[in-house]
């Protein structure tokens, strides 16, 4: 078993979904947003950045993304342009662990025929760029 450095800290090499402790990830995430909103209403802009900055590259905050996105989300099933749905523990493991950052692109847009005859914009969000969205909004004070 191989263990790394995080932001969070000395983790273990994640191998079974089901041994993630919800609770404990739950509550780092949890505490680091309380920061964020704390600095903010202190007004200390240099903190609250630093604060967001951390809560973005957490792995804790990665892996509640993953678990919003692919588990708890109405969504959870729907494929973006790259037709990519993460169903099963497994395939969420190998994102967790494959996991480098969202996708940089634009999301693809495709004409899609509307009842009139004429033709609309459609614009959905890989799974990776969703996870990203929700990673980042985790570290904004609300």
């Amino acid at each position: 078993m191989m263990s790394e450095m995080t932001t969070n800290g000395l983790k273990k090499q994640l191998e079974n979904w089901n041994q993630i402790n919800w609770k404990k990830v739950n509550k780092a995430v949890r505490n680091l947003r309380q920061r964020i909103f704390r600095a903010r209403k202190l007004g200390d802009f240099r903190k609250l950045r630093n604060l967001q900055k951390l809560i973005q590259k957490s792995y804790a905050n990665l892996l509640l993304s993953v678990r919003r996105i692919t588990q708890t989300n109405q969504g959870k099933a729907t494929a973006g342009i790259d037709k990519e749905i993460v169903n099963t523990p497994e395939q969420r493991v190998i994102l967790v662990k494959t996991w480098n950052g969202g996708n940089l692109k634009p999301t693809r847009r495709v004409e899609i025929p509307k009842p009139n005859g004429k033709k609309r914009p459609l614009g959905i969000p890989t799974v990776r760029d969703r996870i990203e969205q929700a990673i980042v909004k985790n570290s904004l004070a609300l």
